[in-house]
């Protein structure tokens, strides 16, 4: 029977809910050669996929791989799934016709579509006979977490001219659209740093999705608080917030309380979308990627 891939993933989330763990406030996040690095290429995989390794850094190789390498993989070792999108052609015949509506012709066209795609690696522990080929040293900062998350917001906002950040004593965290503005309380709001950086990316992440940059549907469409698109567009701030927070060496898990009825929330939005967390990762990403360079 073929494996569901988005449903695999969405499962072991769930599976980490029920145990009053949220997956997305787990340091897991790679980025510059660090986390889980393909021993291939030694690039750091991608957002999703440093979730599905659990964030074991160090180098991951499929099984040809370590044959190729010279090695064997341990006897009993489990292999981990990865996920890659894959592109299709599709060709579809459409009818044409005139200005009358009656029918004159057809045409095909070609339309490229993305398909979700699996494959088994191994941790190079999980390998005997096979040497690192990359730096695989635990992460070191060599800059303060702080300062660095100021650097991020900084460029962002000082590149995206339309957009106003009010950073003031307030009750209330959000992004409006309507204006481009973002508003959230004050660091000495909070009981932690971790948590007030965690907010704040979080809604510069929404911000992303503004029909001038990302334009995400998240964002440019109208929603109401606790829709299916209000969900997603939530996830994806929520993976956005915690890949800005490791890139600028800031351990947001420590900085929540895990609350019943957040999880509660949660689980119901995944058990009714199971394609839920592959879409808000990816979109993440790209949120992320955009507000550390700009490129879209």
């Amino acid at each position: 029977m073929k494996t569901d891939i988005y449903q695999t993933i969405t499962d072991k989330m769930i599976k980490e809910l029920e145990a009053g763990i949220i997956p997305w406030h787990k340091p897991w996040i790679g980025v510059s050669g660090t986390g889980c690095i393909s021993y291939e290429t030694g690039k750091p995989y991608s957002l999703l996929n440093q979730y599905l390794l659990n964030g074991r850094a160090g180098e991951w190789l499929t099984y040809p791989q370590v044959v190729k390498a010279g090695g064997k993989v341990r006897k009993g070792e489990h292999a981990s799934m990865v996920v890659f999108w894959s592109f299709v052609l599709k060709t579809e015949t459409v009818k044409q016709y005139d200005e009358t509506g009656v029918e004159i012709g057809e045409e095909k066209k070609m339309y490229k579509y993305p398909v979700l795609k699996s494959y088994n690696v191994f941790h190079i522990d999980q390998c005997d006979g096979v040497k690192p080929k990359h730096n695989n040293e635990v992460v070191s900062y060599d800059h303060d977490p702080i300062q660095e998350a100021e650097r991020v917001v900084a460029g962002y906002v000082d590149r995206e001219h339309d957009l106003k950040l009010h950073i003031y004593e307030t009750a209330r965290a959000f992004y409006r659209p309507s204006t481009d503005e973002v508003e959230v309380p004050e660091s000495r709001q909070y009981k932690q740093q971790a948590e007030y950086y965690s907010t704040l990316f979080h809604e510069l992440t929404h911000s992303t999705g503004h029909r001038s940059r990302l334009n995400r549907d998240g964002i440019t469409k109208m929603h109401f608080f606790g829709d299916e698109n209000y969900s997603k567009e939530e996830l994806v701030a929520e993976f956005g917030a915690t890949f800005l927070c490791g890139v600028c060496g800031i351990d947001c898990e420590k900085a929540f309380k895990n609350s019943a009825a957040y999880i509660q929330g949660w689980l119901r939005a995944l058990k009714n979308d199971r394609k839920m967390i592959v879409m808000a990762a990816a979109k993440a990403e790209k949120a992320a990627r955009y507000i550390l360079t700009g490129e879209k």
